[in-house]
């Protein structure tokens, strides 16, 4: 089938990625059709396939471009103090997750839907913001202004806490983002024992 009169492949292509993000993240993967995101965008089901192989490759480059963003966006100083480098990390993560929350939520929750060689892949993207993180703790440790057990279980366990902001945090809600993020931060510098 072809594709819907007057679409255009630089239109149509960001409008079946955001159909399929939306639609996995409310839904789940596996509840979600390729005809349901066909008609989230207006197109026949046929069509989808000139954007993407399969509902598979699909996910696959949601989980991958969204991990890309934000390892590209993440930068980090090694020159400065660790606890200024941690409450940076803390921020961005803060901020990244709430402007995309369901690109978050895909990526923790939808990984398991993955076929092995895509899993290998997103988790080998997943390791490296884990492991830009654990730098910061073992640097920390190293200055002497942490003290953590496990660098790698801590890191992976502070990720968790910040991600699961995207599960409750409404703007216009009790306390804006300024204020959540300083509440986690006394947490945090509570949980690398600063």
């Amino acid at each position: 089938m072809a594709r819907t009169q007057g679409s255009r492949a630089e239109i149509t292509g960001p409008l079946v990625r955001d159909a399929a993000r939306r639609l996995f993240a409310r839904h789940g993967y596996a509840a979600v059709s390729m005809r349901q995101i066909a008609a989230e965008v207006g197109l026949q089901v046929g069509a989808l396939y000139a954007y993407t192989p399969d509902k598979q490759a699909l996910l696959a480059d949601l989980l991958r471009s969204h991990m890309e963003e934000l390892l590209a966006a993440w930068q980090d100083d090694p020159a400065r103090p660790a606890l200024d480098r941690l409450q940076a990390f803390l921020r961005f993560h803060i901020q990244t997750s709430l402007e995309r929350p369901e690109a978050v939520f895909l990526s923790y929750m939808e990984l398991r839907n993955l076929e092995a060689d895509n899993r290998a892949e997103i988790a080998a993207l997943r390791r490296r913001y884990e492991d830009a993180l654990e730098a910061i703790l073992i640097a920390g440790m190293t200055q002497g202004s942490m003290r953590v057990p496990d660098s790698r279980l801590a890191a992976m366990a502070l990720i968790a806490m910040l991600t699961g902001i995207t599960n409750w945090y409404r703007e216009g809600g009790r306390l804006d983002q300024d204020r959540v993020a300083a509440v986690y931060w006394e947490m945090v510098r509570g949980a690398v024992g600063a």
